[in-house]
């Protein structure tokens, strides 16, 4: 964990110190988690290409690593210049002023960030549970995407998986995301537990997405309380499912207390709902949209600041800088950052391509810097497609094709949506209709500083949600209107877009598009909060009646996974016995073949396997029933089965329970090849 905690410092000090050429006036807390999640990617690609030579051939993974750091870290060569370290120096002494004194607002700042901390800790802490019997999850939804992280880490770390095959599917590229997956395995490659390096990695992630959630609403609305109610809107998203909940207690005879420690299912995943708590369904068991959705976050709060005049820069704050003064630099430099997202998490460059595509349109006067924006993108993610599309299994054809309604299915889709995500909706409604009121009834270009001194308010609307989003413009004469639809349009696009279409093999895979067309959603359903909180105490009290209809659903499912109220099984102890016996005796690039089930224990063991689970396959788009049906024919001893094993390269089969339970295995056709190993029930025969 040490290695962890420390590696998770260098990169964000590394990082953090590149923000200063994109980003003026931010504070400590945002370039540390900025930095973390930019730093992570940057350490990606020198470790990326170094890692065939460098661990592969030579073993030589603590070198890598420095190598990396070293990389990572030349930004804070940056703090040599004086503009920078004043800045800093600035930042500094603000962070400080925060928490010297004790105040009451400060205490529920700083309970603010310790209450999700906690959280973070504890839940992700459920994600990966070693145990003296063999290894277990403790999410609801994370029985099938554990083992199939385990088994990208370990090709790496113990595989030496390069380039990249599909560990699922031996022969074919590894075209799913795998930076944060590659990621911990160099860190497993130096010796660190495999458990605690995701655990730590899961937890600065999630709380850089907070940080950055929280600093990207403030931005679009003007309100730091919108900022703050977005983390919680997020993370506990859901619907109605407290009703259920309620139905349940009230129909059982056990106390609140006793079933609230004793949840015996979800409340916003499940027969009855479709669109899950975000920690639950989406941020513990897809590691690439952890970091992937901070990374988009990032460019999304960039390139806003284009439409707005938040980005216009006075020269003279970038006086002495050189090529830094120019403000295509910044530019361009978000633009590599984006063009990284191909190999972090694709379904984010594909949002962001919408978003970016959109707001252009809307900022023509500064086509310069989007043009430096998009020879940034290309450059990188260009590259990065074309290699991961050759050699792909992947058919591009089953990840676009008209599917109406999401996950409906004979529902009605206005119902299932209002019961998959509560009053969100009509929260977000109610947002269109007080601003679009507000621009008709208020003066179009009025100073919204002006407007609110007449009424005896401020710039942040006090009581007025139409001069909070006005302030954002700093008084610029352009109507409430122009400025909604500026923002929301491509947020909105992609919400129809996700119910008209699959944007992937799988339909309830569009959930990686729709979780932004939430983000983007989340900004105006605060704005709509925070301003009715200033109204008086019974809006306060209404207030907290709608908040806690929108995270009640969630909060109950991130609570049963955090209060440790889950533990399913996912290896056995001879599957991890076996596994560490092939980790030692057996070849790095050796394949493997089992029974296409996604607990193996050919995962543990960062060898390639013929095929795994058919649910991890047809979800990237892949055709695997002709392999399927050749893995079985080769456990039943088929007239063909030895000349498909030679097809496949096939060095080693392995009988467990998997295998006897799922197909017809030939014993005495597998009697002829040697016992390699066992352990059990478990046997490994040598077929090479």
């Amino acid at each position: 964990m040490l290695t962890a905690i420390a590696f998770t410092a260098a990169v964000s000090l590394g990082g953090a110190a590149l923000t200063y050429l994109f980003a003026k006036d931010e504070g400590l807390l945002w370039r540390l988690c900025v930095g973390n999640v930019i730093g992570s990617v940057l350490f990606f690609f020198p470790s990326f290409l170094l890692f065939k030579t460098g661990i592969c051939l030579y073993g030589a993974a603590p070198w890598i690593l420095l190598v990396s750091l070293l990389f990572v870290s030349l930004p804070l060569l940056l703090l040599r210049r004086k503009d920078i370290r004043a800045e800093f120096r600035h930042e500094k002494d603000l962070a400080k002023g925060k928490v010297q004194g004790a105040t009451f607002t400060k205490l529920l700042r700083f309970s603010y960030y310790a209450f999700f901390g906690l959280l973070f800790l504890f839940f992700f802490a459920r994600a990966m549970i070693v145990a003296a019997d063999g290894i277990y999850t403790g999410g609801s939804q994370n029985l099938g995407d554990l083992p199939f992280h385990l088994g990208a880490i370990f090709s790496f770390s113990e595989g030496c998986n390069f380039p990249p095959q599909n560990p699922s599917f031996a022969g074919a590229t590894f075209s799913y995301p795998f930076t944060a997956d590659f990621l911990t395995a160099i860190l497993v490659a130096v010796g660190a537990e495999v458990a605690s390096v995701m655990w730590v990695q899961n937890v600065v992630w999630a709380f850089a997405l907070l940080v950055i959630l929280e600093r990207f609403v403030f931005k679009v609305t003007g309100e730091r309380l919108a900022g703050k109610l977005a983390a919680p809107i997020l993370f506990f998203s859901g619907g109605l499912g407290f009703l259920w909940f309620f139905g349940d207690y009230w129909a059982g005879s056990q106390s609140l207390w006793y079933t609230l420690w004793n949840l015996g299912k979800d409340y916003t995943i499940g027969d009855e709902f479709r669109w899950g708590s975000s920690l639950v369904t989406l941020f513990i068991t897809q590691r690439s949209l952890l970091l992937g959705m901070p990374l988009a976050l990032i460019v999304a709060g960039f390139l806003w600041g284009k439409i707005t005049t938040e980005s216009t820069e006075n020269t003279e704050k970038r006086k002495g800088r050189g090529m830094f003064a120019t403000p295509l630099f910044p530019a361009f430099l978000v633009g590599l950052l984006a063009g990284t997202l191909p190999l972090v998490h694709a379904h984010s460059l594909f949002v962001l391509f919408v978003i970016s595509g959109f707001w252009f349109f809307f900022s023509l006067e500064r086509w310069r810097e989007w043009t430096a924006f998009g020879i940034g993108t290309a450059i990188v993610a260009v590259p990065e497609l074309y290699w991961v599309l050759s050699g792909s299994a992947s058919r591009t054809g089953e990840f676009f094709a008209w599917h109406f309604g999401y996950q409906a299915g004979e529902t009605n889709v206005v119902w299932f949506w209002l019961k998959n995500t509560g009053l969100f909706i009509p929260l977000l409604l109610a947002a269109f209709v007080l601003l679009l009121a507000g621009s008709r009834n208020g003066k179009k270009g009025a100073d919204p500083e002006a407007e609110g001194s007449k009424r005896g308010g401020s710039q942040k609307g006090e009581g007025s949600i139409r001069d909070a989003f006005f302030a954002l413009h700093n008084g610029r004469a352009t109507d409430t209107i122009h400025v909604l639809a500026v923002f929301y349009l491509p947020f909105l696009l992609l919400f129809f877009v996700s119910n008209l279409f699959k944007l992937a093999p799988w339909e309830w895979d569009n959930i990686k598009v729709l979780i932004y067309w939430f983000a983007g959603s989340i900004p105006l359903v605060a704005l709509v909060l925070s301003g009715f909180w200033k109204k008086g105490s019974a809006w306060k009290a209404l207030v907290a009646v709608f908040f806690a209809a929108l995270v009640f659903s969630g909060a109950l499912d991130v609570w049963r996974t955090a209060s440790g109220q889950i533990r399913n099984r996912v290896f056995d102890i001879r599957a991890v016995d076996l596994a560490e016996w092939m980790r030692f005796y057996t070849e790095p690039d050796a394949v493997i073949l089992n029974a296409p089930t996604y607990n193996s224990a050919a995962v543990l063991s960062g060898r390639i396997s013929v095929m795994r689970y058919p649910g991890h396959l047809s979800s990237h788009g892949i055709d695997y029933y002709g392999r399927e049906d050749e893995v079985k024919k080769i456990y039943a001893g088929a007239p063909d089965a030895d000349e498909l094993l030679r097809k496949y390269n096939v060095e080693f089969i392995l009988v467990s329970p998997a295998e006897r339970g799922m197909m017809t295995v030939n014993e005495q056709y597998l009697s002829k090849f040697p016992v390699a190993h066992e352990e059990g029930e478990y046997r490994l025969y040598r077929a090479k």
